[in-house]
Order: structure tokens, then sequence, then C-alpha cells
């Protein structure tokens, strides 16, 4: 929200009445009505956008072609590209705070206000205001008198969602409060992710547990076992290696188990602690026994190593005592190769560690840090410092100094060199703990102890977890309270791991339960039960590689979880949605596109700009949108979604108004309709269920979910047998519905009879082919004047069977007219539209849309079927939506090709909703026309279709010019009756035999 901190009026100012009355006379001819004055305000604009582009064209060329080297071409050359230098000049000259929304640039002061006002209505016994009071009330307590009109009154009517014409304060802070919501919920939603699951799984021969895993920098995942066995896998699992490590030596030795493993991928190098109190490093390419360190004063619990500086290593571990013990060796590789000369053990060169820390290079540091067990310890060589912790809640995570800091420098200098100097150091052999001093560690106090944690220096984040399970947020330099709690777990948290590039933190609880979170956000963006994940067991190690986007688990069995990865896209694409778009909407009042998508997320983009302004939806409870309508103001969205409900929406924030669904088990909704029957509204719904269902509209019903009205007899005895694809309405009375078989009804609404009853026809040449697809997911009603003089004037058109779009005569008992190949590749038709001029529109299943004239077209069935006027490639995939902008002459179209793109009515392509450049529907030079969308443009498909390219000729019929191209065409389609794609490719031996 922008804050607005320069407001004009102050709380102490006279009654906001009084000021309205005083602003009357000066508002009353620009306030107007609401709509006239849109209009207005709209071809105002875009006059002084077309004087602007008008302007703009006498630049000089040498400006022009300085301009298009710092501007990205687009992927064809076009015309377009200097009208984009324009428009970029034209909207970086606009004031980005003025083109903000009101409900954007509304203040806390200015809620205040505005709150005075309408409490002063209601004190005038007016529980509710006007279009006209609320827009004197905008400009008086807002303090914007810049505001058009036009923004007044977009606003009042989209929180006067009914058009009753008046709002309560309850009505425009219930807008404001979901329409926040829903821009924080967009957010959240933009990083969304997932895990692909179930999980992928190698069951285990063994019921030994795995202490810990680890990856190398080529993605290889090694594990160890309890009993010393080390496994290299794959990435994706693979076994690649096993090597049982304590079984080699003498038969009659003892067994060991291992405590804990690290890498040391700079010295190539496998590092084991053991329960004999053992430090074993194994090369890590070939697991040859190297050295070890032995006779410690502990058992090392856990493990870790890091790299100081050039030619140093620090190896720590923590141990039953609480204590942090740090071995710092410098000159490693000279060190390690003296130890491994030394004699050896059980065959392993051995070093006590009393021997050890008599090596110059090496120093030995006993830290003293808790009163329980060590559950983990790290090394941090951005912060120079170790961090450990332990289920004590007085020192659950302490973090500190690796060396001891004192005040008198002498003896900072001689610890120093003691370290990573040649003195001797037969008096430091001291193996007693020591104490930090308070300023050099900081201790975090955490209730139960903490079993797990994780830091991130680029996010200065420490984050925690244990047996109360939840996970602490903190800032790393500061233990008093905790930056944010995370709640979602059922059980203690073992596992903890930041993505500082995702900005994530990826959770595990000891019941196999899976989260991912967003820091910024502190919310969880995806929960991967034990159910879905397939993993079992006790959990005893886990790691998330973010190289591999990865999480691997060892319990009963190792599992990977990977991370969805969203497809990427070629960078000339442009896509609206993430997913396939099942449907879109126009809604004349506001100017706005709707679109739905298969993950129920709707986007709702301004029709004149292209650009995005809402998103909602995308929640769990909700299913994919199948289909989608808009109430007769166009105010109302009803959406129909596989879980078989209905949803009516104020789709300007998101918020649902009403769910509609039947008492029984429900069934997905393929169609859905508004229509009006006297004076009366109602929504139609058909589906899976093979029944029609209406539902009462009535807007003042406080109940949120509603039923449907009894069915009609008809449809009970006498309806569809298979599910109901399609329903469209006829004004006044006529509904016609179709199905999966190809069967369409046509209802009388009044009184719910079957008024006639149509099966589609199947082509001649295909009458006995078993497995025909004869289902009619489209049709539309046509009338037209020049019908009168047959018996009726009323028209029905359905899609059939391969690429087929049938004609129906519907009164007087119903008749089959005709049928005409409507697709070019005979693609299943799946979206008919017409203009009100009764031009034609069809779209099919590879993405095609055909332009029909039908206005000179009448229903004698001897005259020549109507020819395509035009056809072109709008998507590389079907078409879900398909719909006619008559005010505009604009055609608007969604694919499963996951874009919502706005063609002219003549093919010209506009733009893609979601694009980086923005358009304006009235100025052609904004259009991205020439130029197609891309994915078009190289889709095999898309190929030059023209007859030479599919027609072998003779060379007197290729250049008689007698023949024209429809003599050509005819000749084809006698010849060749079954039609076939366009060639993606032509042979030079196809050239040389034309």
């Amino acid at each position: 929200m922008y804050l607005n901190r320069n407001n004009r009026h102050s709380l102490n100012s006279p009654s906001i009445l009084s000021e309205l009355g005083s602003t009357g006379q000066r508002t009353r001819k620009s306030a107007g009505s609401g709509c006239p004055g849109e209009k207005v305000s709209d071809y105002s604009s875009s006059s002084r956008r077309a004087g602007v582009s008008e302007d703009r064209k006498e630049q000089p060329e040498w400006l022009v072609r300085e301009l298009l080297k710092q501007n990205k071409r687009r992927h064809s050359v076009t015309l377009g590209d200097k009208a984009q230098i324009m428009r970029q000049h034209h909207d970086q000259s606009i004031d980005p705070i003025q083109s903000l929304e009101i409900d954007e640039k509304i203040s806390l002061d200015n809620l205040h206000k505005l709150k005075l006002a309408f409490e002063e209505f209601e004190t005038g016994c007016l529980r509710t205001i006007d279009a006209k009071n609320f827009g004197r009330i905008v400009k008086t307590c807002l303090g914007f008198p810049q505001t058009s009109n036009a923004q007044i009154q977009g606003l009042f009517k989209k929180i006067d969602y009914s058009g009753q014409g008046r709002i309560s304060w309850g009505e425009f802070c219930t807008h404001m409060l979901q329409e926040y919501k829903e821009k924080e919920e967009t957010a959240r939603r933009s990083k969304q992710v997932a895990f692909t699951l179930p999980a992928t799984m190698k069951t285990l021969c063994h019921s030994i547990p795995t202490i810990n895993i680890h990856s190398t920098h080529d993605g290889t995942i090694i594990t160890v076992r309890e009993d010393g066995a080390v496994c290299y896998w794959s990435p994706e699992l693979k076994p690649q290696k096993t090597k049982h490590m304590f079984n080699e030596g003498p038969a009659n030795r003892k067994s060991k188990w291992a405590s804990d493993f690290t890498l040391m991928t700079e010295y190539n190098k496998l590092m084991i602690g053991t329960g004999d109190r053992e430090i074993q490093l194994y090369e890590l390419s070939t697991l040859e026994p190297y050295c070890q360190i032995n006779t410690l004063d502990t058992v090392p619990l856990t493990l870790d190593y890091g790299c100081p500086g050039l030619d140093k290593c620090c190896i720590l571990y923590g141990d039953t005592e609480g204590c942090v013990n740090i071995i710092l060796v410098s000159s490693v590789g000279d060190t390690f190769r003296l130890w491994n000369k030394l004699p050896k053990i059980e065959n392993m060169p051995n070093i006590t560690i009393d021997n050890a820390v008599l090596s110059p290079s090496v120093t030995f540091v006993r830290w003293k840090i808790h009163q329980d067990w060590v559950t983990q310890v790290k090394y941090l060589p951005s912060f120079q410092a170790v961090i450990s912790s332990s289920n004590e809640e007085a020192s659950s995570v302490v973090m500190g100094c690796v060396l001891p800091l004192t005040d008198a420098e002498q003896q900072l200098s001689e610890i120093r060199e003691a370290c990573y100097e040649s003195k001797t150091k037969k008096d430091q052999l001291s193996w007693t703990p020591q104490l930090r001093a308070s300023y050099d560690q900081t201790v975090f106090t955490i209730c139960k102890g903490v079993k797990t944690f994780d830091l991130c220096q680029k996010h200065s984040l420490l984050v925690t977890g244990g047996m109360d399970r939840l996970i602490r947020m903190w800032n790393p330099h500061f233990s008093g309270k905790p930056t944010g709690i995370l709640k979602g777990h059922s059980a203690p948290v073992m596992y903890l791991c930041i993505s500082s590039e995702d900005s994530q933190i990826f959770s595990v609880s000891i019941d196999c339960t899976v989260k991912i979170w967003d820091i910024q956000y502190q919310c969880c963006l995806f929960t991967a039960d034990p159910k879905a994940t397939g993993i079992h067991g006790d959990i005893s190690a886990c790691l998330y590689s973010p190289a591999m986007k990865s999480l691997y688990t060892a319990a009963d069995c190792m599992a990977v979880l990977s991370l969805k990865i969203r497809p990427q896209l070629h960078s000339r694409l442009n896509v609206s949605h993430n997913e396939p778009v099942m449907c879109c909407g126009y809604s004349e009042e506001f100017r706005q596109v709707v679109s739905c998508t298969e993950g129920s997320v709707v986007k709702v983009w301004d029709f004149d700009t292209g650009r995005q302004v809402f998103e909602f939806g995308g929640t769990h409870d909700l299913s994919a949108i199948t289909c989608v309508t808009f109430d007769p103001k166009g105010r109302r969205l009803i959406t129909g979604g596989r879980d078989g409900c209905l949803k009516i929406w104020n789709f300007n924030n998101g918020q649902c108004l009403k769910t509609l669904k039947k008492d029984s088990e429900c069934h997905e909704v393929c169609d859905c309709i508004f229509l009006k029957v006297h004076r009366n509204s109602y929504v139609m719904s058909v589906g899976r269920d093979r029944k029609i269902d209406i539902y009462s509209d009535i807007p003042e019903d406080p109940h949120h979910i509603q039923r449907p009205q009894p069915s009609w007899q008809d449809d009970q005895k006498n309806g569809h047998k298979e599910d109901i694809l399609c329903v469209t309405h006829c004004p006044p009375s006529l509904v016609a519905t179709s199905s999966y078989n190809g069967e369409i009804i046509v209802w009388n609404v009044i009184s719910g009879r079957i008024q006639t009853r149509f099966v589609s026809p199947l082509p001649a040449e295909r009458q006995n082919v078993e497995g025909l697809d004869t289902s009619v997911p489209s049709m539309i009603f046509l009338k037209n004047s020049k019908l009168q003089q047959f018996s009726s004037a009323t028209a029905l058109l359905s899609s059939g069977a391969m690429g087929c779009v049938n004609i129906w005569k519907v009164l007087n008992g119903g008749k089959f007219v005709r049928s005409f190949k409507a697709s070019k590749f005979q693609q299943k038709i799946t979206k008919l539209a017409k203009t009100d001029k009764d031009t034609l529109y069809a779209a099919d299943r590879i993405g095609y849309i055909y332009i029909y004239d039908m206005e000179t077209f009448d229903l004698d069935a001897e005259r020549k079927p109507p020819r395509a006027k035009k056809f072109w490639r709008a998507h590389t995939s079907r078409v879900t939506g398909l719909q006619i902008v008559d005010s505009d002459l604009v055609v608007l179209t969604s694919s499963m090709d996951f874009t919502v793109r706005l063609w002219s009515a003549h093919g010209e392509f506009i733009g893609a909703f979601g694009q980086s450049e923005s358009w304006s529907v009235h100025i052609s030079s904004s259009w991205m026309h020439p130029a197609v969308p891309y994915e078009v443009l190289i889709d095999p498909l898309s190929m030059p279709d023209h007859e030479i390219l599919r027609v072998r000729t003779r060379l007197p019929d290729a250049i008689n010019p007698d023949k024209t191209e429809a003599d050509v065409k005819e000749f084809k389609s006698e010849t060749h009756p079954t039609l076939t794609l366009p060639p993606t490719s032509i042979s030079d031996g196809d050239i040389e035999e034309d």
C-alpha cells in the first residue's frame, strides 16, 4: 500500500458533510453519474495516446537506430519495434504514483477520515452511501484532486458487486481487507514449490541405521551406517559402491560402531567418528585407510569440518559431556602425510591425540559449553566461530569463538603463535575443559532444547528446531527473542536446512513429515505427509542438496524427494499462467479479462493494456476451474470446478460470495451459464452427473451454501445418458445441452420440457469407423433476420466429428440442415463464437481459428457450404476459450499452452496477456502485429500452407493461367477426400520430381 503522508486535511477540520456541501457545486459537473464519465475519460485518454504516437513518429532516424541498439529485439523483424520505443518512452514519462489505483494510495490517516465521513452519514439516518456522495467523500477525505471520476466510480462498482447502487462502511472495509489479503496470497503463491510425490525409494536389505548423509561436488550421495558400511549412490539413488570399513583387520577384533561422519573434500578425505573414541580418515575416492587419531577423551557424537584458511583445517566434534572439541591443523598436507607414515594399528596408521597436539602445526581446544550431550556442531568460516546445540534449555544453542580471547594483546599473540607457528606446546597438554567468557559467546535459551539447527550468512538467519515442534528464526547476533516462529509440525523437528538461493527452509520431523517454508513471508509453502511421500520407519539421517534440488532421507529405506522444477520456457515466450488455462471471459463493465487455470488460479487482466490487475485462488480447497461466466452486470464471476461446485466471486477482491453445490455426490462441472427468465435470475450448470442443475440467484440471500432447485421431470426421465459437455442459451426461453455421445437436447426453460432432440450425424466416409469422437464440446444459437423467410428464424450450430460444424433448425420439430468442414485439418472444433453481425469464429484442437461469414447464409441445404474468409494459428495447443468483443472488434482466446491472447477481428496479433510490453487496443502501432507468437512461429504445424507444397501437379497445370486457386482446391477435394496436416518439410527429391 502506498502511504500518502502529505494529507491536506486534518482531523480537526469542520464537518466533512459541510465540506461536501461546499464542494458539491464545484464537483457536480465533473463527477457525473459514473459510466458516462468513464467512457469520456477512456476516449480522451486514447486521443492523447494517439497524439503522442503521431508526434513521436517525427523522431530522426539516427535516434531510432541508437535506441534500437539499447533495446532487445523481438524474435522477428517487424514494424512494431519503432512503436515499441515510443511506448517505452511514453510509459517512462508517466508518474508511477499517479498511475496507482485509488485503493493502492489510501493511507491509515485517510482511512480514518473516510470512517468519520461514513459515520456522519449514519448519524443522518443513512446507513449506506450512493455513488455520487462516495465520489465527493473520496476527493475530500483522501486529498486526491487529480483522481478521475472514472477511477472513483470504478472503485465504487468493485465494492457494489450486486449492483444495489449503495455501499456501507462495512462493505468498504471488507473489500479493502480482502483485496490486500489476496495480494499477499498472490505473492506467496508466486513462490510456491512442491515435491514430486511419492518419493523415489530404494529398499535396504538391513535394519542398521544410517548415521548421516553427505554429497560430493559431482552429486554423488554418500551414506555411512552404524556398522561402518560406506555406500555411494547416484543422485537418483542407484547404488554405485559399498564397503565395510570396520570388517578389515584381525578376525578376532572387537566390533566397532560409527557415531558420525563428514567429508574433507579439499583433501579428498572421508572422516568417521567411532564409539572407540577415534577419528578415522579414509581416501574419499578409494576408501582406503589413511590414518586415525585415537584415545580421545570422549566419544565424538557429532562431527564437522571447516577450512579457515589456505592449507589449514578445523576438525571439531561434540561429545557426551557437553564439550565442543576443536582440532586446528596448519600445513595440513605435510601433517597428514606425516601421520600416514606412522605405525599401523589394525591396518591403519595411528596417532594418539596426546602425540598429535605435540606437533607445532596442531592446536587442541576443548570448550565446556553444555550440560547435556551435544546434538549438533558446526564450524562457521564466515563468522570465524563455532556453534553447537543440545537438549538443555539453559544453553540450547551457543555460538562462540574458536580460540580463547583475552584483553591482553600479548597473551592473544602467544595463543596465535602457539596455534600456527613452530613453538613447543608441552605446557598445553591440559585436558581440563575451558569456559568461555560471556562476551566471547552468544547463548540461546530455548524451551526443551534443540535437536537441529542451520545458519545462513546471506539472510543473517539462524533456525532451530527440537522437541517442542516449533521452528524458531533468530538473528544470530541477538539471542533475546526469535524474529519468527514457524508452527505446523506435529512431532519433534529432527532436521533443518536453509536454502539461501531460494530463500526457503526445509524441515523434517520424526513422524516423516516434510515441510518447505518461505523465509520472507514466514509461511509454509508445501507439506508432504508420510502417506503422500511413502516414507516410513524411523528417520535417522537427512540431507537437502541445493545443487540437485532434492531431499534425501534414510529410514527403513533410502528415499529422495525431488522438487518439481517448472519448465524453463524460452526467453522469447510470453505466458499468462504457469499452468494450462482452462477458460477465460470478458467483463464489459470493468473492461477486464478473467482467466482460470487447472490449478484453480484466477487472474484478472486489464483489457486495454494486457497488464495483470489482480490474482486470487490457488488454495488447496479449490479444484481445477473448468468453466466461467459473468452475471448480466459483469460484476460477479461464476466458476465451475472439477469438485462439482460452482462459486460466485467478487473477482475484484477475490471474495467468494456463495458456493453452489448439491447435497449428493458432486461430479465435475463442464459448463455453466447465467440466464434470466422473466424477472428472475438463475445459474445453470451441466457436467459429469448428466443432469441440469439450476440455482436461483439472490444476492441478498445470507446463506453462503446454496442448493439447486428440484430437477425437471423431463431431465430425470428423458435427459442425457452421457456426460453433458456444453450448455447455451437462446433468449428468451430456449436452452440447448450437448453430451459426450453427440446427443443435443433443446429445452424450454419455462416449462422444463424437451423441445427437440438431435443426434449428431457422422461423415459419409466414416459411418462404420469405430472409436470416432462424436462429442459436442461447443454450441451457439444463430439468429438472422434473413432467415425469416423460412419456418424458423433460429438455427443451432454445434461442433461435430472430424472438424465439422453441424447446422440445425430448432423450432417446429427441429431438423438437421447440413454440416460443413470448419477445420482445415479435420481437428475437433472446441469453441464456437459469433459477432453481433453473425460472423462465425471457430477454434480447433490444434490452435487454429477460422472465420466464416454467416450473414448471407440461409438454411437452404442445396446452397454451397460457407467458406472460411480467413484462418490463422493462434495457439499451439487446444483452444479452451474464445470470445468476441464486438465493441472493440477484437477476439479473446485462451489455450492449454498457458497463454491468453488478444487478436484483431481479422487475426492480427495484438499481444499475450502478461507480456512485458503493454498495448493499446485502439492504437494498432502498439500491437505485436505483424509479429506472431514465437512458439506458433516455430511449431511444425505452422509451416506455410500452400497448394504447391501439398499437391503434386503437372507442369502444364502449374503454368495454366486459366486454372484458378478455387479450381485447384476443388480438384484436391475430389481426388483427396481425406485432409491431412501440412508437411513439416520438403525434400530436394520432391522439388526435382515436381
